[in-house]
């Protein structure tokens, strides 16, 4: 039961933000709606996944997968965010 329903609030959180890259008009606000996904959509998804193993030993695979996407979630936003920062501050240079 508890599965079930982490998994419709990760379902949730996706479909809100791929509506939010689909509709937002800059690339920072679009940035924020896959970061959405990444840290809460795809965690949620992974913990109702765990719920519904009862006590294998996947649960322990699913763990680490939710540490992984944690970790390289915060640290790809920053560079995709800093990447782009610095190519706009380059092409203004350049005019």
């Amino acid at each position: 039961m508890m599965g079930s329903l982490f998994i419709f609030l990760g379902i949730c959180l996706v479909i809100v933000s791929t509506v939010g890259v689909i509709r937002f008009p800059s690339f920072y606000t679009k940035l924020h709606a896959t970061g959405i996904t990444d840290s809460s959509g795809a965690i949620l998804l992974l913990i109702g996944f765990a719920l519904q193993n009862n006590f294998s030993t996947n649960i322990v695979k699913i763990i680490l997968l939710i540490l992984i996407i944690w970790i390289a979630n915060s640290t790809n936003s920053y560079i995709l965010a800093r990447t782009y920062y610095k190519s706009k501050e380059k092409t203004i240079k350049e005019d």
